[in-house]
């Protein structure tokens, strides 16, 4: 099955890095070699360019014509793709309404996060309006372990072939929280304990959105609408990067332009920084 030999490719990689932390270089050398030799097998005996995505099995040798979201959605988080191969599965898999539906809330935030990671936060957005908000339709007031739209009341309380089996307070439902500071807000580690770290808003169809993003030293705060940006923190050095139609403005500090209507600041702590700016999205 390519999902396992994909995580196992991961965990091998990650084998390298811990090996590499603890300066011992021949297991490194022998971790990252297992890795690499694995990845090209991936590929060789997965993917299909008739499928354009990784197929779900080979069996006997001879590959299957199914394919399923698990293999594609964590090849596209783990960066394993080109970006020609990226976008063919995000169109032929992960935005395909024909693709296999995923009816649990812990897999479905890998499917988003790899959504929000091709840049559809605002596909991802109304997807948490329209499943997790199912679950607060139908009265729930936390999240539930499993939901599939298509089931009634009382058949979706069913679980494990028991007609209550089902766990509704889950805490693995709770993903939407992690979207939204990492992709949303923007707030991602660049360096370990956010020593430094990158923000860069995303409002989706938002109007506006305000959080704070907890750290080691404190948290940093983020307040994002079409015209105004505000960030303040408590840790680190942070690069604050957005886009903007017209030339911002932040009273006592300097941009620098990286591209198109492209704009850095450098965020120091303890230092509160308003940047006037016209939004894109």
């Amino acid at each position: 099955m390519s999902f396992e030999q994909l995580l196992f490719c991961r965990s091998l990689e990650t084998m390298a890095l811990c090996a590499n932390i603890m300066n011992d270089t021949e297991n490194a050398k022998r971790y990252s070699k297992q890795a690499a030799d694995l990845k090209s097998k991936l590929f060789r005996a997965f993917w299909s360019d008739k499928e354009n995505a990784f197929i779900h099995n080979r069996e006997d040798g001879v590959m299957s014509a199914q394919v399923t979201p698990f293999t594609n959605m964590f090849a596209v988080l783990f960066n394993y793709l080109d970006q020609d191969k990226s976008n063919a599965v995000k169109e032929n898999v992960l935005l395909n309404p024909n693709a296999l539906k995923i009816n649990t809330p812990y897999m479905r935030f890998y499917e988003l996060e790899a959504l929000c990671a091709l840049g559809e936060q605002k596909h991802v957005l109304k997807e948490i309006r329209d499943y997790w908000g199912g679950m607060i339709n139908l009265g729930a007031t936390t999240f539930w372990e499993k939901y599939n739209p298509a089931e009634k009341n009382p058949d979706f309380l069913a679980m494990y072939g028991r007609p209550f089996g089902k766990s509704l307070c889950h805490s693995w439902g709770a993903s939407p929280i992690y979207l939204l500071g990492k992709y949303y807000l923007g707030v991602k580690p660049t360096s370990p304990g956010y020593e430094t770290y990158s923000v860069e808003p995303c409002l989706g169809n938002l109007q506006w959105m305000e959080g704070d993003v907890p750290t080691p030293e404190g948290k940093i705060h983020v307040f994002c609408n079409a015209k105004e940006i505000k960030v303040k923190s408590d840790s680190g050095t942070g690069t604050l990067k957005f886009k903007s139609l017209n030339k911002p403005v932040c009273k006592g500090f300097e941009f620098r332009q990286t591209g198109d209507k492209q704009y850095e600041i450098t965020i120091l702590k303890g230092q509160e920084y308003v940047v006037k700016y016209k939004s894109v999205e």
